[in-house]
């Protein structure tokens, strides 16, 4: 099932359990938020994220009758299938109790998810449900509903500023809003230019893990110029990376996997993520905090130099960061 036929049915009846998975996660969690408003299970509803996932458990909590009357919701996140019977069990429990629902917010590769597709059948209340990511036109009209809700006065092209601002991150760009929300007048793309600071930096991540490859300096700089990316933009943005390659590390191991939408709040298209749990997985913390020095140390000497001497500053710290990996 995909989106419009899903939003259809949730507007008449809440499909008892549902397999969610695709790209768009912004409007996945909006379902999730609307399975928990709906179902009144605030207080009573169950997480079990990755390897917190636990068949025993979540079998338990679908067998018991739910405190006061309530709902039983067992919202499972994780980036690995559920075996067969395991997943048959959890969703027969849900089909023969009402007060029983259960959403698998599935994260990892389509085919894994589609190979699950026949544990959701209808007749037992279940569905799969596909989000594909979205274009443009769907991402503004979606973050246009976002503003009337919370009340921020913004026009249509403002919100195609904010999207291309932030990569096309609509989860990102909807906290944005609500930051937004705080002022009173209409908000304008001067506006977004003044107070929202691309905190992804994808147009040169690319550009800055090749120095974790130790390409050629000459090379990256030059494209960085050419995407007319100033020097303390191009450091910050090192520094973002930074600290992104150290969450990466710390998570890795303590939880065995790389989900960026767990490590930094929201999923990085997955090239992207491979390639910083690659260099997080590559560097030891003693490293990392060479390498957070230096930045501190450069970002201080920029500071203190003029305009012209900025660039050398810079093409040196490239330097001596690719002589520390």
């Amino acid at each position: 099932m995909y989106r419009r036929e899903f939003e259809q049915l949730i507007k008449r009846n809440l499909p008892r359990a549902v397999l969610l998975y695709g790209e768009n996660s912004y409007l996945i969690s909006l379902y999730i938020e609307h399975y928990i408003k709906i179902t009144k299970s605030i207080d009573t509803l169950r997480k079990e994220y990755f390897d917190e996932y636990d068949f025993n458990s979540s079998k338990s909590y679908l067998s018991q009758i739910s405190l006061f009357g309530g709902t039983n919701l067992l919202i499972i996140k994780r980036d690995k299938k559920i075996p067969k019977k395991e997943l048959d069990t959890l969703i027969e429990l849900v089909s023969k109790n009402s007060n029983n629902y259960l959403i698998f917010y599935f994260q990892g590769i389509a085919k894994d998810a589609k190979s699950m597709h026949n544990s959701f059948i209808s007749k037992k209340g279940a569905i799969w449900v596909r989000l594909f990511e979205p274009k443009m036109a769907e991402s503004i009209d979606l973050l246009n509903k976002r503003a009337k809700n919370i009340g921020l006065n913004i026009d249509k092209s403002s919100l195609k500023h904010l999207l291309i601002l932030l990569d096309g991150n609509l989860t990102l760009s909807a906290n944005e809003l609500d930051k937004l929300s705080i002022i009173e007048d209409k908000i304008t793309t001067k506006d977004i230019d003044r107070l929202v600071y691309s905190t992804s930096t994808l147009s040169i991540d690319k550009l800055i893990t090749q120095i974790f490859y130790k390409k050629p300096i000459t090379k990256i700089l030059n494209r960085i110029e050419i995407l007319g990316v100033d020097e303390f933009t191009t450091l910050r943005a090192i520094e973002i990376f930074i600290n992104q390659i150290y969450l990466f590390h710390i998570h890795i191991n303590l939880y065995g996997n790389s989900n960026s939408q767990e490590i930094i709040g929201y999923k990085l298209p997955r090239d992207i993520e491979n390639q910083k749990a690659k260099i997080a997985r590559e560097l030891t913390l003693d490293i990392l905090l060479k390498i957070f020095n230096l930045l501190l140390e450069v970002e201080l000497k920029m500071k203190k130099s003029p305009p012209h001497n900025r660039e050398l500053l810079l093409y040196g710290a490239f330097i001596r960061l690719q002589s520390l990996l």
